[in-house]
C-alpha cells in the first residue's frame, strides 16, 4: 500500500470527528498539558494538514505547540505541526484554524500520532467523547509532546478528543472520503468496523470521516449547561462536519434524539412536549438540513434506518409509530441515492420492535459490538469500493 510521490496529486481527509461542547462538569479548565491521538493511516502520502475546532468554545485557546510523529520508529522523530510558520498559535473562540501544510511521508497502514502541550490555562469547552474502546487518546500532566512515551505515573486514557478535528493527507487522485453523520449510535464502532472493512477488503481509497456527537438531534439543540453535551442541531453542525476534503458521499444515521427525547416540562422542563416531531417535520428537516445542502456539494447521499427503541426508558407507541413511518421514508425515499437498512440487520426477526438477540447494548436504544458489526457489514460495496 505504498505509492511514488509523483502519483500524489490531492488533499484528501484520512480522518476526522466532531466537535461539540463536552460534557460539564465543575472543572472546566486545565494547565500544563499534554494531549495525544493515535490515528491509523487510511493513504500513503506526502503531506499533512490539521484542522483545529475551538467551535463550542467561549474562549480562544493557545496551543503552546504541536508535533506529529509515526509511532513505532525506533528513533522518534517528532514534526512540529505549525500555523503561520508559528509553533505556537491560537484556536480562536467560536472558530475553526487549518495547520500549514507539512512534508510528513507516510504509507497506508502507519501510525502517526499528533501531540498538543497547553502551558497556560486552557479552557477544554470543544471536543467530542467516542463510545468505542478501538480509538482512543492520552492526556499526561506536563510537557510530553515531543516524547516518545508518555510517563505512566502521570498518564491515562481518554475517549474524548479535543481540539484535533480533521487530518488531510496530500495523496493519489483515486482516493476519497465518506463521511459518517450522527449521533451517539455512530459514535461506537460501527465505522470504525467499516474503516477496517474498506482498508482490508475494500479498493483501499476510501476513508471513513466519523461526525457523529452523543445526543445530537435534526431539529433542535438544547442551550443549558444540563444538557449541552448533547450538541449542535442539524443546521448548525451540518455545514460545519461536511467541510470533509475529497468527500464523495455522506451517510446519514440521525433523528432518534428528536424522537425519545421529549417527556413534557411536567417531568423535565428543557424537554418540553413541543419538541416532539411529526414524521414530516423529520423529513421536511432532512431534505432541507440535509439533502440539499449536500447536493450542492456534490456529495451523493444514503439514508440508514433508525435502529429498535424498544424497552427504551421512554419508549411508547406513538415514538415507535414515528420510527416506523420515518424509517419507511428513508427506505422508499428517491432523494437518496440508497438506504442502508440499519434497523432490518439487527432486529428481531420475530418482534422487529426490538434488538435481535446479542445486538443490545443493554440500555435498549445503543447497539452492541456484535450489532456495530453487523452494521459495517451491511453498508454496500459500492460505497467502499470506487
Amino acid at each position: 500500500m505504498t505509492a511514488k510521490n509523483s502519483e500524489f496529486s490531492k488533499w484528501v481527509s484520512c480522518w476526522g470527528t466532531a466537535t461539540s461542547i463536552t460534557k460539564r462538569t465543575e472543572i472546566t479548565y486545565s494547565k500544563d498539558l499534554t494531549l495525544r491521538y493515535p490515528v491509523k493511516m487510511c493513504f500513503s502520502g506526502s503531506k499533512l494538514r490539521f484542522r483545529f475546532s475551538n467551535i463550542t468554545g467561549t474562549e480562544d485557546v493557545k496551543v503552546s505547540k504541536a508535533f506529529c510523529a509515526k509511532n513505532g520508529e525506533n528513533e522518534y522523530k517528532p514534526i512540529p505541526i505549525t500555523k503561520g510558520s508559528s509553533k505556537t498559535f491560537i484556536i480562536p473562540a467560536g472558530k475553526e484554524i487549518e495547520s500549514d501544510e507539512i512534508p510528513f511521508d507516510v504509507n497506508a497502514g502507519d501510525t502517526i500520532e499528533v501531540s498538543m502541550y497547553f502551558a497556560d490555562f486552557t479552557q477544554m469547552n470543544a471536543g467530542t467523547a467516542l463510545l468505542t474502546n478501538l480509538e482512543q487518546g492520552y492526556f499526561a500532566y506536563g510537557d510530553y509532546a515531543e516524547s516518545k512515551d508518555l510517563p505512566d505515573d502521570l498518564s491515562m486514557a481518554t475517549n474524548i478528543f479535543y481540539f484535533l478535528n480533521t487530518i488531510d493527507i496530500f495523496t493519489e487522485e483515486k482516493n476519497h472520503a465518506l463521511i459518517c453523520y450522527g449521533d451517539s449510535i455512530s459514535c461506537l464502532s460501527w465505522p470504525n468496523f467499516l474503516a477496517e472493512r474498506a482498508f482490508k477488503n475494500g479498493s483501499g481509497n476510501v476513508s471513513i470521516i466519523r461526525r457523529a456527537v452523543c445526543g445530537t438531534r435534526i431539529l433542535r439543540q438544547y442551550d443549558c449547561i444540563t444538557y449541552q453535551a448533547y450538541g449542535l442541531k442539524g443546521a448548525t453542525r451540518f455545514p460545519i462536519e461536511t467541510n470533509v476534503a475529497g468527500a464523495s458521499a455522506i451517510i446519514i444515521h440521525h433523528g432518534i434524539n428528536d424522537i425519545i427525547h421529549p417527556v413534557g416540562i411536567e417531568v423535565n422542563k428543557f424537554r418540553p412536549w413541543s419538541d416532539m416531531p411529526s414524521v414530516q417535520d423529520l423529513i421536511d428537516g432532512v431534505k432541507k438540513i440535509y439533502i440539499e445542502p449536500a447536493r450542492k456539494m456534490g456529495l451523493k447521499v444514503w439514508s440508514a434506518t433508525l435502529l429498535p427503541i424498544y424497552g427504551w426508558r421512554t419508549y411508547n407507541e406513538n415514538r415507535e409509530s414515528i420510527r416506523k413511518d420515518f424509517n419507511e421514508w428513508l427506505r422508499t425515499s428517491k432523494d437518496f441515492d440508497g438506504c442502508i437498512d440499519f434497523d432490518k440487520a439487527v432486529r428481531d426477526s420475530k418482534n422487529p420492535e426490538s434488538f435481535a438477540e446479542g445486538c443490545d447494548s443493554g440500555d435498549h436504544l445503543h447497539p452492541s459490538d456484535k450489532a456495530c458489526q453487523i452494521m459495517a457489514n451491511e453498508v454496500p460495496d459500492c460505497l467502499i469500493e470506487f
